[in-house]
């Protein structure tokens, strides 16, 4: 029997979530169950999910939006956009198979599913503890401060950066499989993952300094532009690590695959948010949380992105 496992691809919550939901399906509904994974971007347009990537004899997404499909047997999702295509919230409402599951007041994913199973299913997490409590921490911004989200120090963002980083589907389900069972200093520490973070720690760096040259703060906002640097990711937090006094940050990027930009608030300043990012973002056919968010155009869309962008970074300076 084929568990074909759904996930939100080059994330720390996403690879977790499988990490979490595997082993909680493997102990608690089917200890034979052979399981295969794939990544899920964001794409331009919010069209509905592939029907040919349904193809286990169960199959579940998790920490992604939802799908209409009937061959969807498992979902759990905590973001405020998990429902894009017309029609699925009301499919979603209407389910009674009591395996599918959202809150879009959860930090994290991985935590929502843990809690889930262990409250529907009689699953213990107790051994995943450690890895449910930093997809916390990272998904939900709850970073004692901005260093500690920018230096990379704790082997758990330094495996962050190398899964959001990578390229390689294979390597993402070998460290899937590793989180069931390893510690994250373990994982950070093996070869594949520690021989991977040292350029991009050196990349990071560099993003930083790119940021410094370029970023612009105006009434709150850092605004910046990285598309010539052909950048589409980079931590989220450098702008707060230059300007901690910002509000808010909106970036455009860009790679061969996308043009996307990237809208966040402060965590460290949270009693001066006024606006919920996710819905922000929904005008432009993008999505997210309420404290960050973003909007995928297409790789030819750049001029497109720059006038959302700055639309948003207006509204924001309010």
């Amino acid at each position: 029997m084929k568990l074909k496992v759904l996930f939100h691809d080059n994330c720390f919550d996403g690879a977790a979530s499988a990490a979490v939901f595997s082993r909680f399906y493997l102990e608690r509904i089917n200890p034979s169950a052979e399981l295969a994974y794939e990544g899920l971007a964001h794409q331009a347009g919010g069209k509905a999910i592939d029907e040919s990537l349904f193809n286990g004899d169960e199959n579940a997404i998790v920490d992604f939006r939802y799908s209409q499909s009937p061959r969807l047997t498992w979902w759990f999702d905590h973001h405020r956009s998990a429902f894009q295509v017309s029609g699925d919230e009301a499919h979603f409402r209407a389910d009674r198979s009591g395996r599918k599951f959202h809150d879009a007041n959860r930090k994290s994913c991985t935590k929502f599913i843990a809690a889930i199973a262990e409250q529907k299913f009689g699953f213990d997490p107790l051994p995943l503890a450690a890895l449910i409590e930093w997809a916390e921490i990272i998904d939900g911004a709850q970073f004692a401060s901005p260093e500690a989200a920018v230096e990379l120090r704790d082997p758990a963002l330094q495996v962050m950066t190398v899964l959001e980083a990578n390229r390689d589907p294979d390597f993402t389900r070998a460290v899937i499989r590793e989180m069931q069972h390893l510690s994250l200093e373990q994982i950070a520490n093996s070869p594949a993952v520690s021989q991977a973070f040292r350029p991009l720690l050196a990349k990071h760096q560099k993003s930083i300094e790119v940021v410094r040259r370029k970023a612009q703060f105006d009434r709150g906002v850092v605004f910046f532009d990285v598309v010539d640097e052909s950048l589409d990711s980079l931590n989220k937090f450098i702008s707060y690590y230059l300007y901690p006094q910002a509000q808010y940050s909106v970036w455009i990027g860009g790679s061969p695959q996308r043009t996307k930009v990237s809208i966040g608030s402060n965590p460290w300043k949270p009693e001066g948010r006024t606006h919920d990012l996710s819905k922000v973002a929904e005008r432009y056919g993008g999505g997210g949380h309420a404290v960050v968010a973003g909007i995928s155009f297409r790789p030819n869309e750049v001029e497109k992105a720059r006038k959302a962008a700055a639309e948003i970074a207006a509204v924001l300076k309010g």
